[in-house]
């Protein structure tokens, strides 16, 4: 999650400025706003998220406090590959995520019929992925989804329209599925290379090679 403060100042001859930050990291909001709490000339802070809800200090020390414990800082990448003649679909996902002050990555794939494209398998991917954090009990904070399908990344950030039919039930799901877990989610578009892990996932997943893992990093 990321916030932004509105701050004001006051000089000791009584002279006041506002200053507004831009959205950063919940813990690094906190920092500040504890440091200037011990400065008497900062008269008045407000801390709002995204959706302009406000928050008090003590609230952001209790969500950091839970964060120790449930999975944070999620990290996305998803992939889906499909199979014209066959009409099979490989879906692939790895997740890397902090918990308990260690980092994690699971990887799972899954394979799939009746669906119709490889766009369709990409969007599928991605939903089979958010699906996986709800079991995580990933929820209520901002994630990073990374796949190589420039058009699955720029119609669910929005930049793009769904046209095809099969592709909007798709979004859709996925976008109903990130609304219940309370995510906020930024989508990067990246190549083949950089995604590679969950590439082949897919690709393991069409030779009927099942996947099931998380290790510690």
């Amino acid at each position: 999650m990321k916030l932004r403060m509105n701050i004001t100042y006051c000089t000791p001859k009584g002279t006041e400025a506002a200053f507004h930050s831009d959205f950063m990291p919940a813990g690094a909001v906190m920092l500040l706003m504890e440091d200037m709490q011990q400065n008497s000339r900062v008269v008045q802070t407000e801390i709002l998220d995204q959706y302009e809800t406000e928050w008090t200090l003590k609230e952001l020390r209790a969500y950091m406090k839970e964060l120790e414990t449930e999975p944070h800082h999620v990290r996305l990448f998803a992939d889906g590959g499909f199979e014209k003649h066959t009409g099979r679909s490989g879906l692939g996902c790895v997740v890397h995520y902090e918990q308990n002050q260690k980092e994690f990555r699971l990887r799972r794939n899954r394979e799939v019929e009746q669906l119709a494209s490889n766009n369709e398998a990409e969007f599928a991917a991605l939903y089979f992925a958010i699906d996986i954090l709800g079991e995580l009990g990933v929820k209520n904070q901002e994630i990073e989804v990374f796949a190589d399908s420039r058009t699955v990344m720029m119609q669910m950030s929005g930049e793009w329209p769904v046209y095809e039919k099969e592709l909007q039930y798709w979004a859709d799901k996925t976008d109903d599925l990130i609304k219940e877990f309370g995510l906020t989610v930024l989508y990067t578009h990246v190549d083949r290379k950089q995604n590679k892990e969950a590439d082949q996932l897919a690709s393991q997943a069409l030779k009927k090679i099942e996947i099931d893992s998380t290790i510690q990093k």
